[in-house]
């Protein structure tokens, strides 16, 4: 790593994680000490706080997911999201456009990268923002939780009534920091789980129903 992790994290988001610097250097030094070892992490390093470019107070949304893309060439930083003209899309993000055309009517017409949902204030983080080359899952037991957590408890605090959508056992953790009236949860999209409860789970349209119902701008799915 040419950069500290804490470094790496916006200006905007850097007070609402100073409580919880002691776990990002310590993160820092897992990935250095990993990358030594010669296991890289996913994503690059730029890309692993992509997802806070929303700032804090122009979040309307948050897709709660469970790690990034195990793939270097995959994972950019935003839950689900790929870089333009990947071919074929992954799993997970073939199903959720295809639940955003079940539960819409029309499919969508954002392209893989998902930034059409970010310019609209769409967080979309995972509870994991790193995982080992190659290998799904592999970072959740490091220490991101208190990260997540600080990075969600200050969404809600500038706007309490974010819309959740959690998505897996992973993201259901969090459902307590959220205005009960204002969470979506299911199964994770990706092909293992998603017929287990988030195909025809709607979360598209409940989420704007909730935006609606607060006087909030829906989003374009």
């Amino acid at each position: 790593m040419t950069s500290t992790l804490w470094e790496l994290v916006p200006d905007e988001w850097r007070e609402c994680l100073s409580s919880c610097r002691r776990e990002i250097d310590e993160l820092s030094d897992l990935m250095l000490q990993s990358e030594r070892l010669g296991v890289p992490c996913v994503p690059r390093h730029e890309l692993i706080f992509a997802s806070l470019e929303v700032a804090p107070q122009d979040v309307a949304v948050v897709i709660l997911g469970q790690d990034p893309y195990p793939n270097p060439n995959f994972a950019t930083g935003l839950a689900f999201a790929v870089p333009t003209d990947t071919i074929p899309i992954p799993g997970s993000l073939r199903n959720i456009f295809r639940e955003v055309a079940s539960d819409t009517g029309r499919e969508s017409a954002l392209d893989c990268t998902l930034d059409g949902w970010v310019e609209q204030g769409v967080l979309l983080l995972n509870t994991a923002l790193t995982t080992q080359e190659g290998d799904r899952a592999s970072h959740l037991h490091w220490p991101w939780q208190p990260v997540i957590k600080s990075i969600l408890q200050q969404v809600v605090e500038m706007n309490p009534k974010v819309v959740a959508i959690l998505w897996g056992n992973h993201s259901k953790q969090f459902a307590e920091l959220f205005d009960p009236s204002s969470v979506i949860e299911s199964a994770h999209p990706s092909p293992l789980s998603a017929s287990r409860g988030f195909f025809g789970s709607q979360p598209f349209s409940k989420t704007n129903h909730i935006l609606s119902t607060n006087n909030r701008p829906v989003i374009r799915w």
